[in-house]
């Protein structure tokens, strides 16, 4: 961390003279490579709404948590694990659609997860933070989860990427090629847990869909290849990270819903450019 303070106050950049700023911008070049990469397995999986269920599971571990004087990330940690494990569990032994199963899934977590926090007359504003999210109250502690968890995603991306792609698309020709759909789905369920309740806690439950969507949705808009849909894909989330933090710190606004309305114009210019370019 010493070496990145140093970087950042040799920056001619404003906002880089505060501690709070550095480790935000460090956390967002973190995250959004995974972003990035969760995004083009999410909508190539049409999982565009299982992030959004896993973050109400999320909420819900987080409300058990502070009930029983635990530290809240872990145990939202495995409790979207639980949950992701079981949705997987479900959707393998079942013949509804996978939107059908999100649907029940985010509903329970959603009806779980108030009924935790409300439990015995409780107040729910003390859990609006996760609502909203703050990226700058980020620790150099947790941007070196964010790092190993960026390393472990990027591996089974590479190890993994094609084969999810295919199971996605035609599970039937890839179960005859010998692949094992199941635990391909499974370890995507799980990675998809982990991004997504590291990410509750600063960018917010809200604005998390966003995020885990827009990248690649705006991807495809542009790309040419598979190549080129993973790089910009990426690409988009790093450039919206960046400008909703720049965006967010001049007008005072949620880092969270600045980076989300910054992808959202990267969607709105590759929906007008989409024709040009084929």
């Amino acid at each position: 961390m010493n070496l990145w303070y140093m970087i950042c106050e040799a920056l001619p950049i404003e906002m880089l003279r505060w501690d709070f700023m550095k480790n935000a911008l460090l956390a967002l070049l973190l995250m959004a490579p995974l972003f990035g990469m969760m995004s083009t397995m999410i909508v190539t999986g049409r999982m565009s709404f299982f992030s959004d269920a896993l973050g109400h599971s999320a909420f819900t571990g987080i409300a058990i948590g502070c009930i029983f004087g635990l530290a809240p990330t872990p145990v939202s940690v495995a409790f979207s694990v639980a949950f992701a494990l079981l949705f997987s569990y479900v959707r393998s032994r079942s013949n509804q659609a996978a939107d059908t199963l999100i649907g029940v899934f985010s509903s329970t977590a959603v009806a779980l997860g108030i009924f935790v926090a409300t439990l015995g007359g409780g107040s729910f504003t003390k859990y609006n933070k996760y609502l909203i999210g703050d990226v700058l109250s980020v620790t150099p502690r947790e941007i070196g989860v964010v790092a190993l968890v960026l390393l472990g995603v990027t591996v089974f991306w590479v190890c993994w990427g094609n084969r999810l792609a295919l199971v996605s698309i035609h599970p039937q020709l890839a179960s005859s090629r010998g692949m094992k759909t199941g635990l391909t789905q499974t370890l995507f369920t799980v990675c998809i847990a982990v991004v997504v309740t590291l990410a509750i806690n600063w960018v917010g439950l809200l604005m998390l869909n966003s995020l885990m969507v827009l990248p690649a949705a705006s991807a495809r808009n542009v790309s040419k290849n598979l190549k080129q849909y993973h790089g910009y894909s990426v690409l988009f989330a790093l450039g919206a990270s960046l400008g909703g933090l720049v965006l967010s710190y001049h007008l005072g606004a949620s880092t969270g819903a600045s980076i989300s309305l910054c992808l959202a114009g990267i969607f709105a210019v590759s929906f007008v450019l989409r024709k040009k370019i084929s």
